[in-house]
């Protein structure tokens, strides 16, 4: 009876623990950062809605592209064109959270691409990158469960 009781709680923990976990890339109904093509974004300059017929799994998340050629570019160097912070909104990060995020609101810097909240905490991020980057970097393995 002791036993049953053990292995009940312990697999109630498990799945109370699970469903608690945040997926290290941002994922909604739509795949990764809300069905966009994240090589779009470098080669087009502007992010573009991906489709079923160009997709692919990469580190448990589904990611879509707008074309074959997206596709193969992403399959070469997936870390060259995911977001950052697992495409969670980057100046959510650097407060220490994570946040859903508008893939319309996006910015490239220095080859990376940055993601956030919506247009308005685009703006505000824009302001202090530097700094927001910094602690976004600091904060990033604790939110993430790296650390």
């Amino acid at each position: 009876m002791k036993n049953k009781l053990f292995l009940t709680l312990a697999l109630a923990l498990t799945i109370c623990f699970s469903y608690g976990q945040k997926s290290y890339y941002y994922q909604d109904k739509d795949g990764a950062i809300k069905g966009y093509d994240p090589v779009a974004y470098f080669t087009e300059n502007k992010p573009v809605k991906g489709t079923q017929e160009y997709s692919m799994e990469w580190k448990d998340v589904t990611w879509f592209f707008a074309n074959q050629q997206n596709l193969n570019l992403f399959k070469k160097d997936p870390e060259k064109y995911a977001p950052q912070y697992g495409g969670y909104c980057a100046y959510s990060v650097a407060q220490g959270y994570t946040a859903k995020i508008d893939p319309t609101a996006w910015k490239i810097l220095d080859g990376k691409l940055y993601l956030n909240y919506n247009e308005s905490v685009k703006r505000n991020w824009e302001k202090y990158t530097d700094k927001y980057i910094k602690k976004a970097e600091e904060n990033w393995p604790g939110l993430a469960g790296l650390d």
